[in-house]
């Protein structure tokens, strides 16, 4: 969900690690000092799910690089709210961190009456770490096997259709509003708790539409239990080399993927912000970690903090119209 530009940039970050070149003025900042505590990083969500797996793979290799424990602490409630909001009030001395992703830090101030926390402001922005697209199928009941012909159906008839997302204001939510907006379609979202009620009733038949994330869909893709049209990235998935893309299918502006990105709280000193950063980034950037991400249909990132923060503030531009259009609100 950000910008061609930005993506090139996260692209360039994680080569340049992976190469093990001198980052330009890294060096003065990774002989920052961390205090030797253990680290905590906080999963807004529970244990088991895709950016709890993220976080923890991630996190022992950085404790690894430091010779440092870093302890998972998987603080769910309220879509993310409640763990990204401890964060937002912590200690800016580096031992208390947050994995944050879209609906932390773009989804969930957006949909808010009264946001909880500014995602700018109130954080300090780290790395962004891995980016995971979303993905559109459809039931075999569907008689269409291209994002062109569902578009054709979808204005053949507009009152036919619907689509299942894993719940409101959800990335996969929000994949399906852009592509009604940029396809000039019409259908009726249908939310379920969870992408695993979605994925069956799209089996079943019970809704012919689907978007969910390419890592928990991943699965009936191999299977050939439905039917995968494309997925919601600029580039194919390396996880799934022969699926389209939706943008070289016809919707060439259409781009969406869901994030995990490493925040600290608001005011850490930057040599220490900085240490950090080079710390996640380096562990992406190992060979065994990316293989590890990259089996979650993970396309490893490694950014500096600046382009964490300007990524974070172009989600906030991208996505306002839509959810505001949309009418989605916090439940």
């Amino acid at each position: 969900m950000a910008s061609k530009i930005t993506r090139r940039t996260f692209c360039r970050s994680a080569a340049v690690a992976a190469s093990g070149m001198m980052i330009p003025g890294t060096h003065a900042w990774a002989q920052a000092e961390l205090p030797k505590s253990p680290i905590t990083l906080i999963v807004p969500f529970a244990a088991g799910g895709a950016t709890d797996i993220v976080s923890r793979h991630v996190a022992k290799k950085v404790s690894d690089q430091l010779g440092q424990t870093i302890l998972i602490e998987n603080v769910g409630g309220a879509g993310g709210v409640v763990g990204a909001t401890r964060v937002a009030r912590a200690k800016p001395d580096g031992l208390t961190l947050l994995m944050g992703t879209i609906s932390t830090h773009t989804i969930n101030p957006l949909m808010a009456k009264v946001p909880p926390y500014d995602p700018v402001k109130d954080f300090t922005a780290i790395s962004m770490l891995v980016t995971v697209p979303n993905v559109l199928m459809v039931s075999k009941q569907v008689q269409a096997t291209t994002v062109k012909e569902l578009i054709a159906l979808l204005k053949a008839d507009p009152t036919k259709y619907s689509y299942g997302s894993s719940g409101v204001g959800t990335p996969p939510n929000l994949s399906g509003e852009l592509f009604k907006v940029q396809a000039g379609v019409k259908m009726e979202h249908v939310p379920y708790r969870g992408g695993a009620p979605a994925m069956n009733d799209l089996m079943g038949g019970q809704i012919p539409v689907l978007f969910d994330v390419l890592s928990g869909a991943a699965p009936f893709i191999k299977a050939g239990s439905i039917r995968t049209l494309a997925v919601t990235t600029k580039k194919r998935s390396p996880s799934f080399p022969d699926i389209p893309t939706i943008a070289e299918s016809g919707l060439p502006d259409y781009e969406t993927y869901t994030w995990n990105a490493v925040f600290g709280p608001p005011g850490m000193a930057p040599a220490l912000a900085e240490r950090l950063s080079a710390e996640f980034r380096k562990a992406v950037a190992d060979p065994d970690v990316a293989k590890q991400l990259r089996e979650l249909s993970g396309d490893p990132v490694g950014s500096t903090g600046a382009e964490l923060e300007a990524q974070v503030k172009a989600e906030g531009v991208k996505w306002g119209p839509i959810i505001q259009a949309a009418g989605l609100k916090a439940e």
